[in-house]
C-alpha cells in the first residue's frame, strides 16, 4: 500500500464557490477591522491637536509606503504554500516557512534600517522643521513594530494559503478592541501616563502588533490542525535555491505594491497645491477608493489560494475554474459597489464633510472613483492570479508604466504643463481621470496575461 496521502476530492463548481467566498468573507472582515486601527489614529490625533495629526498624517505616509512593499514580499509565498498544500506536500510546507524566516529578517532589517533613518526623506519632502521632531519619534516607535508585524503577517499568509483565515480574522477583529483604549490612552494621557499625540498613536501599535504575533506563535505551537506541517522543527541553514525563488517571487511582488501605493501617495503630494478645497476633496476620494479595494483584495487572495492549490494537485482544469470562480465574482461585486457609489456619492461627501464647495468637489471626484474601482477590481485579482503562475516581473513593468507613467505623469502634466492640444486642467479630476484610464488598461493587460498563463498551464 503507498504511504502517499490519497488526492482530495474534487469540487464542482458550486462548491468551488462557496469556498472561496467562504474564505474571501472571513480575510474582508479582518482587512477591515486593519483599516479601523488607521482611522482610530486619526481621529484620536485630531482631538489631541493639529500638530499630532499633521504629524501622524507624514508619519503614516512614510511607513505604510515601506510596510506595504516588504509585506508584499511576505506575502507573495502564498501559492507556494498554497500548491504544497494542494499537493500534500505536508512536511515541505514546514520546511518553507522556517526558510522564509531568513526572508522575513531581511525584510525587518532594511525596513527597520529606513524608518530610523528619515532624515533625509523628511528633507527632500520639505516637511517643516516643527514637525520633524515628532515624525522621527513615531517612526522609531514603529520600527520596532516592524518585526512582529511582518511575522503575524508571515503567519496570516500561511493561514490563507491553507484556506483557514478564520483564526487571523477572529485575531484581526479582537486586537481591535485593545487598539482603540490603548490609542485613546496613550495619546490623550491618563493614569499616569503623559499624553503623547502621535507618538502614542505608535506605542499603541507596536503593543498590539506584539501581541498579534506572540498569540499567532502560540497558535502554530499548540494547536493540533498545524502538527501535520512540522513546523516546529529544528531551523536549518539558509537554502541558497529556496531563497532565490522567494526572492524572484516576492521582491518584483512587494516592489509592485510599493508603485501602486505611491501613485496614490504623489497624487495627494502634487494635488496639495491645488488649495485646501482640493486636498480635502480628494481624501475623500482616497478613502472611499481604499475602503473599496478590501473587496477586490480579499476575493483576491481567496481565489489565488484556490488556483494554487489546485495546480498544486495536478488539476490544471480546476486551476482554472477556479480563477474564472473568482474574476466573475469580482466583476459582480464591482459592478454593485461601484453603482452605489455613483448614485450616493454626493450623500457620501456629506457624511464627510459639511463645507458646501468640499462636498461639491468630492462628488465629482467620487464618480470617477466608481469607474476606477471597476478596473482597480479586475487588476487585483489578476496580479494575485499572475503570482500563482509565477509571473511577476512583467506585472511589475506593466504597473510602472501604467500607473507612474500614464496615470500619474500624464496626470501630472494634464493639470500643470498641459497635454498635447488640451492646455493645463489644474484640478483633483485631471489625475483621477488619467488615473482611471491607466488602471482600465492596466487591467486589460492583466487579463490577457492571465488568459495566456492559464492556457499554457500543462493540464
Amino acid at each position: 500500500m503507498s504511504g502517499r496521502p490519497a488526492a482530495p476530492a474534487i469540487p464542482h463548481s458550486g462548491s468551488e464557490f462557496r469556498t472561496i467566498a467562504r474564505h474571501a468573507g472571513t480575510v474582508l472582515a479582518g482587512q477591515l477591522a486593519v483599516m479601523a486601527f488607521g482611522v482610530t489614529d486619526t481621529l484620536v490625533a485630531s482631538r489631541h491637536s493639529e500638530g499630532a495629526l499633521a504629524a501622524l498624517s507624514v508619519g503614516s505616509a512614510i511607513f505604510v509606503s515601506i510596510y506595504v512593499a516588504l509585506m508584499g514580499v511576505v506575502q507573495a509565498l502564498l501559492p507556494v504554500w498554497a500548491e504544497h498544500h494542494g499537493a500534500r506536500r505536508f512536511a515541505a510546507i514546514g520546511a518553507s516557512v522556517r526558510q522564509s524566516l531568513y526572508i522575513c529578517l531581511a525584510t525587518a532589517v532594511l525596513g527597520m534600517t529606513l524608518l530610523l533613518s528619515p532624515g533625509p526623506l523628511l528633507r527632500w519632502a520639505e516637511v517643516p522643521e516643527a514637525l520633524r521632531g515628532d515624525v522621527t519619534a513615531y517612526l522609531g516607535v514603529l520600527a520596532a513594530a516592524l518585526p512582529p508585524a511582518l511575522l503575524f503577517r508571515l503567519y496570516s499568509t500561511l493561514n490563507q494559503s491553507l484556506g483557514k483565515p478564520q483564526l487571523v480574522t477572529w485575531l484581526q477583529v479582537g486586537s481591535l478592541a485593545l487598539k482603540v483604549p490603548l490609542t485613546l490612552w496613550f495619546a490623550l494621557g491618563g493614569l499616569g501616563v503623559p499624553a503623547q499625540g502621535a507618538i502614542g498613536c505608535a506605542w499603541a501599535t507596536l503593543v498590539v502588533n506584539s501581541l498579534l504575533c506572540l498569540v499567532g506563535v502560540w497558535l502554530l505551537r499548540t494547536r493540533a490542525g498545524y502538527a501535520p506541517y512540522r513546523i516546529w522543527q529544528r531551523m536549518e541553514r539558509p537554502d541558497p535555491a529556496v531563497l532565490r525563488a522567494f526572492a524572484r517571487l516576492g521582491i518584483p511582488a512587494g516592489l509592485a505594491i510599493m508603485v501602486e501605493v505611491t501613485s496614490f501617495t504623489l497624487m495627494a503630494l502634487f494635488i496639495a497645491r491645488q488649495g485646501t478645497t482640493a486636498a480635502a476633496a480628494h481624501q475623500i476620494a482616497a478613502n472611499a477608493a481604499a475602503v473599496l479595494y478590501m473587496m477586490p483584495l480579499s476575493l483576491a487572495i481567496a481565489t489565488s489560494a484556490r488556483t494554487s492549490h489546485w495546480l498544486g494537485a495536478g488539476h490544471a482544469a480546476r486551476a482554472r475554474a477556479a480563477v474564472g470562480t473568482g474574476l466573475c465574482m469580482a466583476s459582480a461585486t464591482a459592478v454593485l459597489l461601484a453603482s452605489g457609489l455613483f448614485f450616493g456619492r454626493e450623500s457620501l461627501a456629506a457624511v464627510y464633510s459639511a463645507n458646501p464647495a468640499i462636498v461639491a468637489t468630492a462628488s465629482g471626484l467620487l464618480a470617477w472613483v466608481a469607474a476606477y474601482h471597476l478596473a482597480d477590481t479586475l487588476q487585483c485579482v489578476c496580479v494575485f492570479v499572475l503570482r500563482c503562475y509565477r509571473i511577476t516581473v512583467s506585472a511589475l513593468v506593466v504597473y510602472s508604466v501604467m500607473l507612474w507613467g500614464a496615470g500619474l505623469g500624464c496626470g501630472y502634466l494634464a493639470a500643470y504643463r498641459g497635454l498635447g492640444p488640451f492646455g493645463p486642467l489644474p484640478v483633483p479630476s485631471t489625475f483621477w481621470k488619467t488615473s482611471s484610464l491607466a488602471l482600465a488598461a492596466t487591467a486589460t493587460i492583466f487579463l490577457l496575461l492571465v488568459r495566456r498563463a492559464v492556457r499554457r498551464a500543462p493540464a
